[in-house]
């Protein structure tokens, strides 16, 4: 028997889960992280999550880790101090940037710029030329090289990017001054931006260069010293981590190339949900992971999650490809407050955090949050399971009421109030995904999970009109699920550049054989075997003279069936549908990007046994709750002994070890065959 270990580090705890491949039982596990070195806590769940299923670390196959390591460095302002060599006359680059200033009509007056991470006292230039034509135009000073990071050494840097013009094209000179780094510079990473971005627009390019730069010194500590305290552990199965386009990766490669995991943390619960919508028979999902703090969403449609070309980490924006993933100030922690100003209502975006936290964990907040605003009006039940878990109502209370004083209102008005505008907040943050992408959410199923995902779910998809509401199995642990199934993934582009009207398909499919036999190699080198390896290609589009491209996918056999002119008609069709309009100016084919895939494991979902319907053997008590300006009569549930078939009318509280779910009244909730929670409307409402 071989198993698979899902591993998600939040802020605030270490999810895991331990999956059989043959008959898909699993485990999960939670364990409080450890910010100063992630790997204790982890190491700790392994250890728990291990003796829970009798299994040793030997049979552990995969290991398969989500990670916000490099998200947090550059967020924190912790990366690696970066040096960078340009071409002579492009020392400014990153100074100069783009010019586009964040914020209203008069931001610029106010918006304090943010330091590169290549200061530019720790930028030097070569000379040295590549023409367009990828063309040697001026030879490169190797012995320019060689001052240059003998000044970089002494400033102390501790990772080193070149990037120089028209590399995309021809990367020798960078290769070359690699290799003399690798002499002057023993021990430092070098990050070439022809390898990491072979594109073309050379500030995007630097950028992402030196983005992976700062982090790789991080990410490689992190990574070898979490592959040794496996590896003492006893584990001996392939260590892989999520990229952020929801692939995974060797953590060798992580290790050179941590750019492609900035994003790695939102990324499991995406693909978590695509595995649940799979075996719910969901094809087109929104995904709502509320949090501590925030709440991320994301769009699948035909259970192909949205992937954008840009990944976005607090001010930096960087060309890696990445699910189309939107957070908002909005979780459980989220702290409600009255300005003075205004005396209006407001919810977030400052949380309470996990230190101290909501008022109702009792561990010293004082200041009102969504969770207490649940725990007053009943959808946290104060006495969990038995009382294993126990919430301070009284506290939440008398918090929430200085929030009722404020406005005016009584306590359960308050409350109702602060759960409203939250549910607004997510409410928005879906359609940024789906309405203003051209998407229809009443096509949409909608699936909540992280803590405090299956509470607000049925809500929110009343508001979006989003059916089912879905909380899936095990919504708490989702990232490590989605970790555990995924499969692995690799890419490359290239800058094409080119009318369409002057491109031949013998022109397109030279280019892509050459990126698919690479990205073939890589996974071949991460030993997928060759027949699990699928290729698949990409192309981006735009009208000449635009500054954007449309991102399609495209098949070798449709190309040759349906030429240049068949992707043609699929940007004008997808034009049409992001903006409304088309226009008569030719085409540019402006990228092209092959994606290599392993095979996505098989891994069943382990079937309930089936109910006759009747939830009474799952319900623990009746309780009371206060919904639709009034205190109802509700019942709670224990999700572990429900069976497949079982309908619980609302209001009800389905709880379980790792999350609560919340079914509101004129709804009904339904257990499908492997245990995943549909509501629905009962009636029109």
């Amino acid at each position: 028997m071989t198993y698979r270990l899902g591993v998600d580090v939040g802020g605030t705890f270490t999810d895991l889960l331990l999956f059989d491949e043959e008959n898909g039982k699993f485990w999960r596990h939670k364990t409080p992280s450890t910010p100063h070195d992630s790997s204790e806590g982890i190491l700790n769940g392994v250890k728990a999550i291990t003796e829970e299923a009798g299994v040793s670390a030997k049979d552990i196959a995969y290991f398969l880790h989500g990670t916000t390591v490099a998200t947090n460095a550059v967020l924190e302002g912790k990366g690696a101090k970066v040096g960078l060599i340009t071409t002579e006359g492009y020392r400014d680059i990153m100074q100069i940037a783009r010019s586009f200033v964040p914020g209203g009509l008069a931001a610029w007056i106010v918006w304090p710029k943010p330091q590169p991470l290549a200061h530019l006292e720790d930028t030097l230039e070569v000379p040295g030329r590549m023409g367009a034509d990828g063309e040697e135009v001026r030879p490169l000073d190797e012995d320019a090289v060689r001052a240059a990071l003998r000044q970089l050494k002494d400033q102390g840097i501790e990772a080193l990017t070149v990037s120089l013009i028209n590399a995309y094209v021809n990367g020798a000179h960078e290769t070359r001054i690699g290799e003399i780094a690798a002499e002057e510079l023993p021990g430092v990473p070098v990050s070439l931006s022809h390898e990491v971005l072979p594109e073309m627009q050379e500030y995007e390019r630097t950028l992402s260069t030196v983005a992976n730069a700062a982090v790789r010194p991080v990410v490689s500590k992190y990574v070898s010293n979490l592959r040794d305290k496996l590896e003492d552990e006893g584990l001996e199965g392939r260590l892989s981590l999520l990229r952020s386009d929801g692939g995974l990766m060797s953590s060798q490669k992580a290790e050179e190339h941590p750019v492609n995991i900035l994003m790695s943390g939102p990324a499991g619960g995406v693909t978590g949900a695509k595995w649940v919508g799979k075996n719910a028979g969901l094809s087109n999902i929104l995904t709502l992971d509320v949090g501590g703090t925030s709440t991320d969403v994301a769009l699948i449609e035909g259970l192909e999650a949205r992937r954008v070309r840009t990944t976005d980490v607090g001010h930096l924006s960087v060309r890696a490809s990445a699910l189309d993933v939107k957070t908002v100030g909005a979780g459980g922690g989220s702290i409600a407050h009255v300005p003075e100003l205004t005396k209006a209502l407001r919810v977030g975006p400052e949380s309470a955090g996990a230190v101290p936290g909501p008022v109702a964990y009792n561990k010293g907040g004082e200041l009102p949050t969504v969770t207490d605003a649940n725990v007053v009006l009943g959808y946290l039940p104060e006495d969990l399971l038995g009382g294993s878990f126990q919430l301070d109502r009284d506290g939440a209370k008398a918090a929430v009421q200085t929030i009722a004083d404020a406005l005016g209102v009584s306590l359960m008005e308050a409350a109702r109030g602060i759960i409203d505008i939250v549910n607004e907040n997510m409410f928005g943050a879906l359609r940024m995904i789906s309405v203003q992408q051209g998407y229809d959410p009443r096509e949409f199923a909608l699936m909540g999970f992280g803590g405090a995902g299956p509470l607000h779910v049925n809500a929110v998809a009343r508001l979006m009109g989003s059916w089912p509401a879905v909380s899936p199995v095990s919504p708490g642990v989702l990232c490590a699920l989605g970790d555990a199934t995924t499969q692995m993934r690799t890419e490359t582009a290239r800058s094409f550049s080119k009318l369409a009207r002057d491109t031949s398909i013998a022109d397109l499919q030279a280019v892509l054989d050459e990126m698919a036999k690479q990205t073939r190699g890589e996974l071949l080198a991460d030993g997928v075997p060759e027949d699990q390896i699928v290729v698949q290609f990409e192309v981006d589009v735009r009208y000449a003279g635009q500054a954007f491209e449309v991102p399609l996918t495209i098949d070798k056999q449709v190309l040759d069936a349906d030429g240049i002119e068949g992707i043609l008609a699929r940007f004008d069709e997808e034009h049409l549908r992001l903006f409304t309009f088309n226009m008569d100016t030719p085409h540019e084919i402006v990228n092209l990007r092959a994606v290599a895939l392993g095979e996505a494991p098989a891994l069943p979902a382990n079937e309930l046994p089936k109910g006759d319907g009747d939830p009474s053997a799952a319900k623990i008590r009746d309780h009371k709750l206060w919904m639709d300006g009034k205190e109802q009569d509700g019942a709670i549930y224990d999700r572990s002994k429900l069976r497949q078939g079982d309908t619980i009318p609302g209001p009800a509280i389905i709880t379980e070890m790792d999350s609560t779910t919340l079914v509101e009244t004129g709804c009904t909730a339904t257990v499908d065959a492997v245990g995943n929670i549909l509501i629905n409307l009962t009636s029109e409402g």
